[in-house]
């Protein structure tokens, strides 16, 4: 497995390409701006984009999602609890002051334990809501993809639309509970572990 962080848009989200180096699959996850920067890494290492993952839907980490739609023909991948979001992200975004291209309709709605699959690579959902209802991570081979639910010393903000802050602590307790050498790729930020976090996060005060 090979994992590419690529950093995007003005609020400098993770955009993260995992792929199956055997078999040149792979997925996009929170393609939120910079969509000409992520197709030229699609293209030099020859990927076949399988899927387009959406840890969340606001504008930041997926405001590129039509462009890569439309050349790579990927399933786009949202949890259910996330529909009103994504639809309204045009909207979302104009109130920052951005242009967003609103991106067509989710192939594929995802719950809990839902499993993703890229090549040989294997990607459980957990639904981690609090930063937005239908917020996702994805675990597997030691790795937690984790949208805005957790970062390097923080979490995300609930004070969005759909945020809760009583979700997120549940949320980051399962986190948590992973184990500890889980390398942990957050929406935005630098790289951690659960180890890490456990002793550094500011949050683990708040359960």
């Amino acid at each position: 497995m090979k994992i590419e962080q690529i950093i995007v848009g003005p609020l400098e989200s993770n955009c993260f390409i995992v792929f199956d180096e055997i078999k040149h699959e792979a997925l996009i996850v929170d393609p939120g701006a910079d969509p000409d920067k992520i197709l030229r890494f699609i293209e030099a290492n020859k990927l076949n984009v399988n899927y387009i993952v959406c840890t969340h839907a606001h504008f930041d980490h997926i405001g590129a999602v039509a462009a890569i739609k439309e050349k790579t023909k990927a399933n786009i991948v949202v949890h259910k609890d996330e529909l009103e979001i994504y639809a309204g992200v045009k909207d979302q975004g104009a109130l920052w002051g951005f242009t967003i291209q609103q991106p067509p309709q989710p192939d594929k709605l995802v719950e809990e334990g839902d499993v993703v699959r890229v090549g040989e690579l294997e990607f459980t959902v957990f639904h981690t809501p609090g930063h937005s209802p239908g917020g996702i991570c994805l675990y597997g081979a030691g790795v937690l993809i984790s949208g805005d639910s957790i970062f390097a010393g923080s979490v995300g903000r609930t004070d969005f639309f759909g945020g809760s802050i009583d979700a997120l602590k549940e949320s980051f307790k399962r986190i948590m509970s992973l184990p500890v050498d889980t390398k942990i790729l957050p929406g935005h930020g630098s790289q951690t572990t659960v180890g890490t976090e456990k002793e550094m996060n500011f949050f683990v005060h708040e359960l």
